[in-house]
């Protein structure tokens, strides 16, 4: 699967663990940075992975910041984003098999490695089911999205 995975300063570590294990696995993972420590503002990075999405240039995509919660909020601010914050498997699965959600939100000061490579696995392994109520449901949330607009 083509993902895009991005993280500011907090989530950097974090971050260079899942590309690597990503790889290894098989996916085509495009890094779009941190790529260093430095102190760094989490909405550059969501937003660089929701761009790639909303081009088409991945499938889903990843992003890390200290909580999660940063990177959540900004990547939803694109259109056609439908980000979560997930620090669980089934939450990660879940959000695509009944939200179709395809950015995954991770707090590298909340989960550890093992279980962020689960959750991101998860993640991916993941197909939106299409069942009539989930798809009813994500189109009310592309239809708040074409109502009130988005900054991107």
């Amino acid at each position: 699967m083509r993902v895009a995975v991005a993280a500011d300063h907090a989530g950097f570590s974090l971050k260079q663990v899942l590309v690597a294990a990503l790889r290894a696995r098989g996916h085509d993972v495009q890094d779009l940075g941190a790529f260093d420590a430095t102190p760094s503002d989490y909405p550059d990075f969501a937003v660089a992975v929701a761009r790639v999405l909303s081009a088409g240039a991945a499938e889903r995509g990843i992003v890390v910041c200290g909580s999660g919660v940063g990177v959540a909020a900004a990547a939803n601010k694109l259109p056609g984003v439908i980000a979560g914050m997930c620090h669980d498997t089934y939450s990660a699965h879940q959000g695509v098999e009944h939200d179709q959600m395809n950015v995954l939100a991770l707090g590298a000061r909340v989960v550890g490695e093992a279980l962020a490579l689960e959750i991101a696995e998860a993640f991916l392994g993941a197909r939106f089911d299409g069942v009539a109520r989930h798809l009813r449901r994500v189109e009310k949330l592309r239809a708040l999205e074409a109502r009130w607009g988005r900054d991107g």
